[in-house]
């Protein structure tokens, strides 16, 4: 009975074990199921495709992997969509970037320390006679030349040579790039200025023409008028001679202008050439506003001289510069205040100051009043041709001085010649 017992309960557990076995190896086939299920789309995921998902399932705890897992592959789907437009919007602005300065009428090189082509724009392939893509690589020594050998990285407005293309001028300026490396590199804007330098050219053989021509028949004139002056064509009535004297002033105007004109020619030419002399500046300065006092249009010139200075100069050219600031204070006092000029003494320097007391000069315009061919005449309905400041101030920069203005607008101007002792 005892044996039966025994017997009977091994049975049972060994058939209680076999249904625990089976519902064990079922779950674990479950769990190797849905872990395949998860590194399949993981691998999916690794590999780029960002739309593949796990399937709902009944189970809560797989089901709460599964949302997680879902929700990172959609998170990572969507910021792949976000990198795929920040590409594109990248590749967009770059094409548009290019086209840009593709389309730029100046050149631009990128090189290294060792002035190897880096990169370069379709003009200067054109310019050097090269592909783009065989210009990258060689040294850029191979294509052009610079005038007095100056170093690449310190070029700012140079002219160059460039050997494919010789009948063309050509300018470069260097920039060096700043990288987060330590190699350096320099960005080169190359211009060609063939064409204002044609025209540049074409404008001063065209005025220094035109002036050359144009003196010879005011001259003439001018003669003309002082013979009538002097009563040498008979007598003339008071009314003539007020008529005669205004248009010897008018022509004695139109010989300065052409004047100017011509000197501003030769100093690009050949220079200002200076004959240098001892100057002692009272009886200088007193001859001149004796000569330009007729013409002051009732404006008293007050020369008041205290020490009795000596400068080193050229005395044509000094006697131009005095006689040009003197005029255009004359030209714009538009009140009957005097015209004062003083001399006096600065460190190094002798200084010749002429002030007038008219509209005065605003502050952007003292800036240009010596450019070439600027001229504040245009404003105040006067005549001129925007030289006389610019010619001044070379004649004062040939002998290593300078001139200065300070000026308040409706109260005074002052120009200050200042000379080396």
């Amino acid at each position: 009975m005892i044996s039966y017992i025994i017997n009977s309960c091994l049975i049972l557990v060994f058939v209680l074990l076999f249904f625990i076995t089976r519902n064990t190896n079922k779950r674990w086939s479950k769990i190797n199921d849905y872990l395949g299920t998860v590194t399949n789309t993981v691998n999916s995921v690794r590999y780029g495709n960002l739309t593949t998902k796990i399937e709902k399932l009944e189970h809560p705890t797989y089901q709460t992997v599964t949302d997680s897992i879902n929700r990172m592959v959609e998170t990572l789907n969507d910021r792949e969509k976000m990198i795929v437009e920040y590409q594109a919007e990248l590749m967009r602005q770059n094409r548009l970037l290019e086209s840009v300065i593709n389309s730029l009428s100046d050149g631009i090189l990128i090189i290294n320390e060792h002035y190897d082509i880096l990169r370069a724009t379709p003009k200067v392939s054109t310019w050097f006679g090269v592909k783009g893509k065989h210009l990258v690589g060689k040294n850029i020594n191979e294509f052009i030349q610079i005038a007095d050998d100056e170093e690449i990285e310190k070029l700012n407005g140079n002219d160059v040579f460039i050997k494919h293309t010789p009948t063309n001028n050509f300018i470069i300026s260097t920039q060096k790039l700043k990288t987060d490396d330590k190699k350096q590199r320099f960005v080169l804007l190359i211009k060609d200025v063939t064409n204002e330098r044609e025209i540049e050219t074409l404008k001063e053989d065209f005025v220094a023409t035109l002036t050359h021509d144009l003196k010879v028949p005011i001259v003439a004139e001018s003669n003309i008028v002082e013979f009538l002056l002097e009563g040498k064509f008979g007598e003339i009535t008071e009314k003539q001679k007020i008529a005669l004297l205004n248009m010897q002033t008018s022509n004695k105007e139109l010989i300065d202008l052409v004047q100017i004109l011509l000197e501003t020619y030769k100093i690009k030419e050949t220079g200002i050439k200076l004959f240098k002399e001892n100057i002692v500046l009272n009886p200088f300065l007193e001859e001149i506003v004796t000569e330009m006092q007729p013409i002051a249009n009732g404006i008293k010139i007050n020369f008041n001289p205290e020490r009795n200075l000596t400068v080193n100069a050229d005395k044509i050219q000094l006697t131009r510069v005095i006689k040009n600031l003197v005029s255009n204070a004359i030209s714009h006092s538009n009140t009957k205040e005097c015209i004062d000029i003083k001399t006096g003494e600065e460190p190094g320097f002798i200084t010749i100051s002429v002030i007038d007391y008219g509209q005065g000069i605003s502050k952007d315009e003292i800036k240009m009043i010596f450019n070439k061919y600027y001229s504040a005449a245009k404003k105040f309905r006067k005549i001129g041709t925007g030289l006389g400041l610019y010619l001044s101030q070379q004649i004062a920069l040939s002998h290593g001085g300078e001139i200065t203005v300070e000026s308040e607008e409706n109260v005074k101007t002052e120009f200050c010649v200042k000379l080396p002792v």
